[in-house]
């Protein structure tokens, strides 16, 4: 479990899986990106991964319930990559905190490609 919260009722834990699931949703959802990336570890290549697996371009670290998020995506070519992460990292903050009620300490976008 990365993260959890305690309330009233109970204690709320969250997987790696389910929270790298949102972020990569989100990430998606923001204009300029193509896709996220998953570095091939055989070869060295970026490969762009499909819809069904948005959480392997992302890595989540915790620490004292504090996330810190790195991405890795491709964008699209012509558009200004300065203000894609910007975006990003804004929808992303925005999401997982009212989402799940964790703090966001980090977000690194990593842009891994261009494709046209």
């Amino acid at each position: 479990m990365i993260g959890n919260i305690t309330n009233e009722n109970g204690i709320i834990y969250y997987s790696e899986e389910a929270l790298a699931n949102i972020v990569g949703i989100s990430t998606t959802e923001c204009y300029g990106v193509v896709g996220m990336a998953l570095k091939n570890a055989k070869d060295g290549f970026w490969q762009l991964i499909k819809s069904d697996g948005l959480n392997k371009g992302v890595k989540i670290n915790s620490k004292e319930n504090k996330l810190f998020i790195e991405l890795y995506i491709i964008v699209e070519y012509g558009t200004k990559i300065s203000i894609i992460a910007n975006n990003i990292i804004q929808k992303i903050r925005y999401n997982v905190e009212n989402y799940t009620g964790l703090k966001v300490t980090e977000i690194t976008v990593n842009v891994q490609g261009v494709r046209v």
